[in-house]
């Protein structure tokens, strides 16, 4: 090997080490910075006829394609579960512990207590003024929750609006991003830090919602959502988040415009293709997944439960059941009067079949014929028969023959009805079935006519809950609205007085209140959590309030379990890419160290052939 063959070698290698150095200096100093992901430099033996030297090759940046997958699947769902949970929470935050003091069932519990001291001393002023005060606190609970919850799904939009800013932001930059990358004649070390914020963006846009992101061979990313909803690909698209207004009790997510009342969530893609994202359940998870499963589920299904609540306490108090008497003449049977019966009221009747098996049956008054026909069976297992009793004609009249016709028909295997007189329908025996009780259950439109049932809650305008179906329903966002009737407040002899003439002492109407409370059973109208099966309340009044209970702390336990869960799977895969992708001091320190003594060897070499060559230049002079 002659001595120019070695300086030359030697000078490589000063070289190779010089860039080495760089890119140790360059890892050591963005230890810290988020993102960052360790390089190396390759290093080349080329091999020139009986000489070989060394040059640099390229600069490698760490990155696994697998585990970078396995991140940005798992950057969302963990997203969601912590948004869900911070949600859930303070939703636990508002209902109380069971038994805890200010909780819904310790309010209703207390509002029992004061309806059986009542029982013993319906004479007494203080009592009486307990139970308005205690009925009172029931009907501010729900107030305060249904405000709680409502607030929260203004807060989900609100985050939604600044969510989707940010969203679109990243967009623009991954865009600006996949624009340098494509351009071939990139440096390397400015590419490998475009790479680094790309991968910072992607988990950034990831965070924020389920992602499918491709990597083409450039360097630059196609994200899309896993619909297939193009969101960059070349050009990006453009998130829109179109509010409602401010959301309320009675605002609900409709898959059909006309009926919803939330805001929308639309992307708009280059080509100018608008896709509604929460619609067609593009948005599954991520932070932009949890607002709107809280927004449009989550809280919305304790909304419906609150209403439930809210009903069956109005009805415990306002109910009248009038039960049917016996039919005259064959076949045997029941004559039932329909003419008290308010939108919403019912009448429950018993049958058996001809295999000796019993069935309930509900027949409820519909005003407005769009909500027919009903939901059968109820949560109870009744079924229900849903009528128009006007059949047309004026709201408030009652077509007999009509509700007849329809019962017959809609009860086939049930006994026959006949019209009676007026307003009255009979309930007769068949081979089919035998009538076993009917009771019209109604609602009171004055507090001292005589009935035991009377109006203790109102909806806000003062209106007896009568659990009417017309429009939106009022049983929507009742809970929001229920308080207690101004005439009570005003005189609580109300409590004891069905009558003008009762005697302060008189025990009937409180003594039937009491008996309404522990008895009367309820169904559900809606189901909460249909996407896992779905779930309604039934029974008491009691037995509603501990369901919900049950249910909300059922429901918020599993998801800040879940939400803890995610968080540690991502901390793991996290930990993991620190030391795919993370800067060891120590070994890059290490590393150094090795540098320096190739470096001051390689000099030493070039510093030996130099004074050699000199000596030989010296020798030829």
């Amino acid at each position: 090997m002659g001595l120019t063959v070695a300086i030359g070698n030697a000078l490589s290698g000063l070289k190779v080490s010089q860039s080495a150095l760089e890119v140790i200096s360059r890892n050591i100093s963005n230890a810290g910075t988020p993102g960052y992901h360790k390089q190396t430099i390759n290093v080349i033996e080329v091999g020139r006829g009986d000489n070989s030297y060394v040059r640099a090759g390229k600069v490698e940046r760490s990155f696994d394609s697998i585990l970078q997958n396995y991140y940005t699947k798992q950057v969302p769902e963990t997203a969601f579960s912590a948004t869900r949970g911070s949600f859930m929470d303070r939703l636990q935050t508002a209902l109380g512990k069971p038994g805890s003091a200010g909780s819904l069932d310790s309010v209703l519990g207390k509002l029992s207590g004061s309806l059986d001291s009542l029982a013993t001393s319906p004479d007494n002023y203080a009592t009486r003024a307990e139970v308005v005060a205690q009925a009172t606190n029931m009907a501010n609970t729900l107030n305060r929750l249904s405000l709680e919850v409502q607030s929260m799904r203004r807060e989900t939009e609100t985050r939604m609006a600044t969510a989707v800013d940010q969203v679109n932001s990243m967009l623009g930059s991954l865009r600006d991003v996949n624009m340098i990358l494509a351009d071939y004649g990139v440096d390397q070390n400015t590419r490998n830090s475009l790479l680094d914020q790309r991968d910072r963006i992607v988990s950034g846009l990831s965070e924020m919602m389920d992602l499918r992101v491709d990597y083409n061979t450039d360097g630059t990313v196609r994200v899309s959502t896993l619909s297939g909803a193009s969101m960059l690909d070349v050009k990006p698209s453009k998130l829109v988040f179109e509010q409602a207004g401010s959301l309320n009790a009675a605002s609900q997510f409709n898959v059909d415009d006309a009926q919803s009342n939330v805001g929308k969530l639309v992307i708009e893609t280059p080509n100018g293709t608008r896709v509604d994202l929460v619609k067609d359940g593009a948005i599954r998870s991520g932070t932009l997944g949890a607002l709107i499963n809280m927004r449009d589920t989550v809280l919305q299904d304790a909304q419906k439960q609150l209403d439930d609540i809210a009903g069956a306490l109005a009805q415990v108090f306002s109910t009248v059941q009038t039960p049917a008497t016996e039919a005259t003449g064959s076949p045997q049977g029941y004559s039932v009067d329909l003419a008290k019966l308010q939108d919403g009221n019912d009448v429950v009747m018993r049958y058996r079949d001809a295999n000796g098996i019993e069935h309930n049956a509900r027949i409820v008054r519909v005003d407005d014929p769009s909500k027919l026909p009903l939901t059968t069976p109820d949560s109870l297992g009744t079924q229900v028969v849903g009528i128009n009793f006007a059949n047309g004609g004026p709201i408030g009249t009652i077509d007999m023959n009509y509700v007849a016709t329809v019962l017959n028909s809609s009860l086939n295997l049930g006994p026959t009805f006949n019209v009676n007189a007026g307003t009255t329908l009979d309930i007769r025996a068949n081979s089919n079935a035998l009538p076993l009780s009917a009771t019209s259950r109604w609602t009171p439109s004055q507090d001292q006519a005589g009935d035991l049932g009377f109006n203790l809650f109102v909806d806000s305008d003062g209106t007896p809950f009568t659990n009417s179906l017309s429009g939106k329903g009022q049983r929507l966002g009742f809970a929001s609205r229920i308080t207690v009737n101004p005439d009570v407040i005003t005189d609580n002899k109300l409590l004891v007085n069905y009558a003008a003439g009762t005697s302060a002492g008189d025990s009937k109407r409180v003594d039937y209140l009491v008996e309404q409370f522990n008895t009367l059973r309820f169904g559900s109208n809606s189901a909460v959590a249909v996407t896992s099966g779905g779930f309604r309340l039934s029974g008491t009044l009691s037995d509603m309030v501990f369901q919900t209970m049950e249910y909300q702390g059922s429901t918020i336990s599993t998801a800040l379990s879940t939400a803890e869960a995610n968080s540690q799977t991502l901390d793991a895969i996290t930990s993991r890419m620190d030391e795919k992708y993370g800067v060891d001091i120590n070994e890059e320190v290490a590393r150094l160290m090795e540098l320096q003594n190739a470096y001051a060897a390689n000099a030493r070499v070039a510093s030996v052939v130099q004074e050699l060559l000199n000596t030989l230049m010296q020798t030829f002079s």
